[in-house]
């Protein structure tokens, strides 16, 4: 659980860094640097799931706190912090919902569920909260569409790339010890 933990901080705190870096892509628009690196975001907090809520949001606590100490430190503008912010505390907490609502289901029927609702509801509220009036907004639209494409080739090879075994990540009835 705390590979998985470390990871999504790491990921968070790199993909604001790094959000202001844009690269352009062929057929959907733009997509940030850190984009490519949240994208692992949504699977490694699927994979926390299995130690039960208190857990992912005492994740999403940690990388909040993190993402502080960022800007203080490491100069990232107080714009992409505050959307970073708000956009995980209400995409992840609609992700950890839906998953717990999933947990009978497949890893990757779960996964893909609650992917659905997060990194769309993420997409548009950081890029909204982070870039209007900074782009244009066609360019604005591009970057959101190229974020959730991004997002989800990202998520989903990383959920790919270690499908659980029968039996792995099915639902408890307390957490796990570590």
């Amino acid at each position: 659980m705390k590979g998985c933990m470390s990871i999504y901080i790491a990921a968070v705190l790199i993909a604001n860094y790094t959000a202001t870096w844009f690269i352009p892509l062929p057929l959907f628009g733009l997509v940030s640097v850190g984009t490519l690196v949240f994208g692992v975001t949504f699977t490694q907090r699927d994979r926390v799931h299995r130690h039960g809520r208190k857990a992912v949001y005492t994740m999403i606590l940690a990388a909040a706190a993190g993402m502080v100490l960022e800007s203080l430190f490491l100069g990232v503008p107080w714009r992409i912090i505050s959307a970073s912010f708000i956009a995980i505390v209400l995409s992840e907490s609609a992700d950890t919902e839906v998953y717990q609502k999933l947990l009978a289901r497949p890893w990757l029927q779960r996964v893909t569920g609650s992917n659905l609702v997060s990194i769309p509801l993420d997409s548009l509220l950081f890029n909204l909260i982070a870039f209007a009036g900074v782009f244009a907004p066609g360019m604005l639209t591009a970057i959101i569409f190229g974020e959730i494409v991004a997002k989800f080739a990202t998520g989903a090879l990383v959920a790919l790339y270690k499908v659980p075994a029968a039996g792995q990540l099915q639902p408890v009835a307390a957490p796990l010890a570590e």
